[in-house]
């Protein structure tokens, strides 16, 4: 506790108490992952990721993120990604796997440093950390949306991405996973105003535009649905029925990597089988 007879004390703690606390920093060199939240930032000490193999129906996607990835772990010139699109078809996945290959092509150059929902407005403390590092980092946030009516958020983003005095550092780029393209959401009646119709929609799109690298999922078809379970299943030894994983996808509603690893833990539950 600081001295309260002390008047730059007192100024401090006033500071502290509207401001919040500086978080708390880790060995930035000492772990291939970390979580950053409100609290600071602690290193993950395993990250756990499907093989490239296991990861159907997204080959174009896996080229295109993978070469990027590989690109930041080099020190190589590297786009910030916006990976939007279906659920369920291995966006997050694609961006952890691909990091770890990266790692074991060039181990300790590259660590990715996973957002909490409830830590975006401090990224520009993160970004203060990780620029005085040598290694390269890729900052995650995942399952990026913005409310109605937030127009803070959007334009924080667009400022860290490219232009602002607080844009993430040369050693870090950003990776932003999605369902919208625009990431914000969009409304019918923003094509019905008279004075300039395409402004607000312009505007929400130029977010978007700042990622150099856009890769859109999009649902898989029946095929891809059945390799992916057939991949995942001759992973782990394990005998499916075709005509069970399409039942199976049909009382969800959907095709998907996700709706597939849900199956084959199905699976794997049923004879006693851990994954």
């Amino acid at each position: 506790m600081t001295d309260q007879g002390d008047p730059l004390a007192r100024i401090a703690d006033a500071l502290e108490r509207l401001t919040g606390a500086m978080p708390a920093m880790p060995d930035w060199n000492a772990a291939p992952a970390y979580v950053w939240d409100q609290t600071g930032a602690r290193p993950v000490t395993q990250l756990a990721a499907p093989t490239l193999d296991l990861l159907k129906g997204i080959d174009a996607q896996k080229a295109l993120v993978t070469a990027n990835v590989a690109r930041l772990a080099a020190g190589h010139a590297a786009h910030d990604m916006l990976l939007w699109g279906a659920r369920g078809m291995g966006k997050s996945a694609l961006l952890r796997t691909s990091v770890i290959a990266a790692q074991g092509q060039d181990p300790g150059t590259l660590a990715l440093v996973h957002v909490a929902p409830d830590a975006f407005a401090a990224l520009p403390r993160l970004f203060g950390a990780l620029g005085n590092e040598a290694r390269r980092f890729l900052v995650f946030i995942d399952d990026l949306g913005f409310a109605d009516g937030d127009s803070e958020g959007p334009r924080a983003l667009r400022s860290w991405l490219e232009g602002g005095v607080d844009a993430r550092p040369a050693n870090v780029r950003l990776a932003v996973t999605a369902n919208r393209r625009a990431i914000v959401p969009r409304h019918a009646s923003e094509q019905d105003d008279p004075i300039n119709p395409r402004d607000a929609v312009d505007d929400k799109l130029a977010l978007a535009d700042r990622f150099g690298l856009s890769v859109g999922f999009h649902a898989c078809s029946q095929d891809d649905y059945l390799a992916i379970v057939g991949g995942y299943c001759a992973s782990h030894g394990l005998q499916w029925d075709q005509g069970e994983a399409l039942e199976w996808a049909k009382r969800r509603g959907a095709r998907s990597g996700r709706v597939a690893w849900q199956f084959v833990t199905e699976l794997a539950g049923r004879i006693g089988r851990a994954l």
